[in-house]
């Protein structure tokens, strides 16, 4: 049957309305059978992860940083490159509503902590300045990332306490507080 395009995986199944999704259809295309998510929407955070810890040794990293927009775990696989990416959307339309929901609040939270350093290093004096959001950022990031990893893979740990917006930005007033005395 040369010439023939054949899919990797079965489609999903409707049954009534609903996508019935078979576990190891899901399995291998490296979305949590049990979850119903796939952690290749993380990158999206690790990309900017990565960048800001290496910010103090290459600062020109800085403008891509600041390019950074948020964007939602579907948004996400509609613009991917991911070649499972509509299995991706349709078993988050009937993923786990609790491992959802878990997941959209620490991605809340690592959205505001990278927008409200992004914003800060618009405005941030020196290279140092910059280095040192970078690091505070990264610190507090990297457990939100591990928790949401968790929660994609079906790891139920204790909820995750996230940062409210205030604490945020007096992280961050307080960076640049710092830069401003290291210039």
């Amino acid at each position: 049957m040369q010439g023939q395009l054949y899919h990797a995986f079965p489609p999903p199944v409707r049954d009534m309305g609903r996508v019935s999704l078979d576990p190891e259809v899901l399995a291998r295309a490296n979305i949590n059978p049990q979850t119903r998510l796939a952690t290749d929407y993380l990158n999206h955070f690790n990309e900017l992860i990565m960048m800001l810890e290496l910010l103090s040794g290459v600062p020109e990293f800085v403008v891509d940083i600041l390019a950074w927009q948020p964007v939602t775990y579907p948004d996400y696989f509609k613009a991917s490159h991911f070649k499972d990416r509509e299995l991706a959307l349709l078993a988050y339309q009937e993923a786990d509503p609790q491992a959802r929901q878990d997941l959209e609040t620490l991605t809340d939270a690592m959205n505001a902590t990278l927008l409200s350093t992004i914003e800060a290093l618009r405005l941030a004096p020196s290279p140092d300045a910059a280095a040192a959001l970078g690091t505070e950022a990264v610190t507090s990031l990297k457990p939100m990332l591990a928790r949401a990893g968790a929660v994609i893979n079906g790891q139920h740990v204790a909820p995750v306490e996230v940062a409210d917006e205030e604490s945020t930005q007096a992280m961050v007033d307080a960076l640049f507080e710092f830069g401003q005395t290291d210039s």
